[in-house]
């Protein structure tokens, strides 16, 4: 249960990622429908034959419809819903608990962000999450810390890390020529573009950085997320558009204004020499930006939110300061002069990731959901 593509969303790549790995993984088996949610009854997507429902977020008894009819499927041993309260709905996005009151199977939540220190009604929504469902997962160990300590949650909490592509660890030269830039050294980021991706203050650091290295691209891969493009339209682009021309950097920063398939993710992540992660939320839980880059063998400078401190060490990456320019100019910098310091961090990088591998991380869900119901022991 969550979103599902063609909806285009980050959760929804998530649930289709996890799905298809673990189809292959464990087919015949095990089979996995989806039950998707749609974003209000305007919104309509031409989904895959494994859509077996789908919800108009805000209408309660769709839930409750959804609920009852995989009450009757004798097939359906447990639902796994991929949490994130804006796609669900409510005055305080409690829709969801209507769905689990009716609900008389197994439930697991996988949550994609965990705020701290919440207000007294966003805690009891949680806390109500918790007794109604077998397990909750997250994706690091900071998040079991806030959810036991913040929310009191005492019951089961399963950390399972973000998945990612399996990719071989290789030279980028092939696929810079691959993308029309073999002659670059590539910064990148990539993900849906709103005004906490933080890019200002990435490009803010690049004039000084251009004189010494004049081949220097950043690449600004993906669209404006639908949500922000509805009630903004391309406020935040059009700004860092604006930035980048007062800044003589028309050559040095590129847009790829698309919503992009794993294929091309991984394209540009094997072609880029450094991945920017310059995210402005502190308490953002997790990335999968970041997840990825680093499964990919790419180094990673990276603002300080709860995600990159705990991926991202000495060894692996490096942490720049929240809105401060000055301090991703020195990141880059130190690498940029330091190349084995630079292959050294992504070998690592990529050493680290390897339990976040998709079929890893399905075999790490199929215990949680055996532990849950009645599946077949894998």
């Amino acid at each position: 249960m969550g979103t599902f593509p063609p909806r285009e969303c980050g959760i929804a790549t998530f649930t289709r990622d996890l799905t298809t790995a673990m189809d292959k993984k464990f087919s015949p088996l095990i089979k996995s429908r989806i039950m998707a949610m749609n974003d209000n009854s305007t919104a309509t997507y031409n989904y895959p034959k494994n859509v077996l429902l789908n919800i108009d977020d805000n209408d309660i008894s769709e839930y409750i419809k959804a609920a009852k009819k995989i009450n009757k499927m004798d097939s359906i041993k447990l639902v796994n819903i991929q949490h994130e309260f804006g796609i669900f709905g409510g005055t305080h996005k409690d829709y969801l608990n209507v769905f689990l009151d009716t609900i008389n199977k197994p439930a697991v939540i996988t949550f994609h962000s965990i705020l701290p220190e919440p207000d007294s009604k966003l805690k009891k929504v949680v806390q109500c999450l918790a007794k109604k469902s077998a397990c909750f997962v997250v994706m690091t160990e900071n998040a079991v810390e806030i959810l036991r300590k913040d929310y009191r949650i005492s019951s089961p909490i399963e950390v399972i890390p973000h998945g990612i592509p399996t990719v071989l660890f290789g030279s980028n030269a092939k696929e810079k020529k691959k993308i029309g830039y073999k002659n670059n050294i590539i910064l990148l980021t990539f993900g849906m573009l709103n005004a906490g991706k933080g890019c200002e203050h990435v490009i803010d650091a690049l004039p000084k950085l251009v004189k010494k290295f004049p081949n220097l691209l950043y690449l600004i891969v993906g669209e404006t997320h639908p949500i922000v493009r509805q009630n903004e339209g391309e406020k935040y682009r059009n700004f860092l558009k604006k930035k980048i021309k007062e800044l003589g950097l028309q050559k040095n920063v590129k847009f790829y204004n698309k919503y992009v398939k794993l294929s091309e993710i991984v394209k540009y992540l094997k072609a880029t020499d450094i991945y920017i992660c310059s995210n402005s939320d502190p308490n953002q839980a997790v990335s999968g930006t970041l997840a990825y880059a680093m499964g990919c063998g790419r180094v990673v400078v990276s603002t300080p939110f709860v995600h990159a401190k705990e991926a991202i060490n000495l060894k692996t990456g490096i942490l720049a300061e929240f809105n401060n320019s000055q301090s991703f100019e020195d990141a880059i910098l130190k690498l940029l002069l330091n190349p084995d310091l630079k292959e050294k961090m992504s070998r690592n990088a990529y050493s680290n990731t390897r339990h976040m591998t998709w079929p890893n991380v399905v075999q790490s869900y199929m215990e949680v959901f055996n532990k849950y119901a009645e599946l077949s022991k894998m």
